[in-house]
């Protein structure tokens, strides 16, 4: 259902997302029914597209199917994975598949289907500024739109009651190896662009990989794959003690719950930035079956007798890094327990390190004198996603994964993408049009009582409902 266009120039919408990632798109999916909602959103690229370089062929993402745009909160959403299947007309082969976790460029395709049907997104909008309008109680969004070619063709402005952010994150580049990526010559690429490069770096004689997650994992896999047996001539150094698998366990998993989430949300910021820090396996390390398969081709290139020509060293960061000539790098390497130092000449690097937030200071300097911030100078969030500003600001500024420090692993995560768009969407409208559950966990991480978390011991709620019929 498409709503029609109903909105007058200079009068403020009701939300504009900034950014079209899979967070602000579960946003918009969620927000569709919603037809009292007049709602916009931004994005400079000419299109969705999520992470084109890490596409590798047989690489799944690491949740489950249901962690779609919607369906934990609404699957009777026209917008779920499964729906997508129904109108690919591959629901019956899907179901023959018994697949729980699918492909990454299959979750690409559908999240694509879904921004291509899509009302109220704009593509090739960049946004400049926002500021806050205290004459007009409304926030004021400066964009441009860009041409095919990416150049600047028109300024516009919206004005907005509301504003989420979507913004991602961005490909992080250890200090040592940033001045090589720009230099011409040697490829030393970030994972992100790696499928854009990979005949090149396949070419090559001697490839390193540095990174010890997941990324990491799946290009070691699938560069090894794609090497002569005895003539792999591959490295794959990371700074964690060991090639971990990430935890999996159910229990563990429930640290990606709301439950979690609300329980973290309330601790003290020390504690917070104590837990983030240490629960790198939760969300950082690799998938098993990832490991098994890499242990499974390195096995079988011993069938014949010998050992395959690769390195994996675990515990090693990468100090300097400089050019050999015009035709190789040399890294410099620190070995963090034995603390011993080497070099190592190769004549490629692929950088799995991973990404971090994208940082908001330039995109909100306009509200910096309202933003409420911590002890390190970060933005404080509230339990309902949102920036917390000056009384003054009657609109609210809500974030999409850029609340790790306050919200903890779930932030980046896909499974709770849909419930933290629902409690953007409950908050908003303030007619909850998304009835939460109140329990998810079977773990209770404080000390007070959990059935009196259980939705089981409360009266049902009557809700107002947002739109007729």
């Amino acid at each position: 259902m498409t709503h029609p266009q109903r909105h007058e120039p200079d009068s403020p919408r009701d939300l504009v997302g900034i950014g079209i990632g899979p967070c602000n798109l579960s946003l918009a999916a969620l927000a569709h029914p919603l037809a009292e909602l007049d709602a916009v959103f931004y994005e400079q690229r000419p299109g969705f597209d999520w992470h084109p370089g890490l596409l590798i062929e047989g690489a799944t993402i690491q949740v489950p199917f249901l962690a779609d745009l919607v369906t934990l909160v609404d699957p009777t959403s026209p917008w779920s994975f499964l729906s997508y299947l129904r109108a690919r007309e591959r629901l019956f082969p899907f179901y023959f598949a018994e697949r729980f976790h699918i492909q990454r460029a299959e979750y690409d395709a559908y999240c694509r289907w879904v921004a291509e049907a899509l009302p109220g997104l704009r593509f090739r909008h960049q946004v400049d500024a926002v500021r806050w309008n205290p004459e007009r109680d409304v926030f004021e969004v400066d964009h441009t739109q860009l041409d095919h070619d990416g150049e600047a063709e028109a300024l516009g402005r919206t004005y907005t009651r509301n504003i989420v952010l979507g913004v991602g994150t961005a490909p992080h580049v250890p200090d040592p190896l940033r001045p090589l990526v720009d230099a011409p010559g040697v490829p030393v690429l970030h994972a992100a662009d790696y499928l854009a490069h990979r005949d090149s770096v396949l070419a090559a004689g001697h490839v390193t990989v540095v990174g010890s997650g997941q990324s990491g994992a799946e290009i070691f896999l699938d560069l090894l794959r794609h090497r002569p047996p005895g003539r792999e001539k591959l490295h794959w150094i990371g700074r964690t003690e060991a090639f971990a698998p990430m935890e999996y366990s159910k229990l563990g998993l429930e640290h990606f719950t709301p439950d979690y989430t609300r329980y973290f949300h309330a601790l003290t910021e020390p504690v917070r930035d104590r837990l983030v820090a240490a629960q790198w396996q939760l969300h950082k390390g690799i998938d098993a079956g990832t490991l098994a398969a890499i242990h499974d081709e390195l096995y079988r290139r011993t069938l014949h007798g010998g050992w395959p020509d690769a390195v994996l060293v675990p515990g090693v960061r990468v100090r300097t890094a400089g050019r050999i000539a015009a035709t190789k790098i040399e890294l410099h390497l620190e070995h963090l327990q034995q603390d011993t130092r080497s070099r190592l000449t190769t004549d490629a690097v692929v950088l799995a390190t991973g990404y971090r937030e994208r940082p908001l200071g330039r995109l909100l300097a306009g509200l910096d004198p309202y933003v409420r911030r911590d002890s390190s100078e970060r933005p404080r969030v509230d339990e309902e996603f949102r920036l917390v500003l000056d009384p003054s600001v009657t609109g609210s500024v809500y974030v999409q994964n850029a609340e790790l420090h306050t919200h903890g692993v779930g932030a980046p995560d896909l499974g709770l993408a849909a419930w933290r768009s629902a409690t953007i969407l409950n908050s908003l409208t303030g007619k909850e049009p998304y009835p939460l559950p109140t329990r998810t966990a079977f773990t209770s991480f404080g000390l007070d009582d959990p059935a009196e978390r259980v939705p089981s011991a409360r009266q049902p709620k009557r809700l107002t409902p947002l739109i007729d019929g």
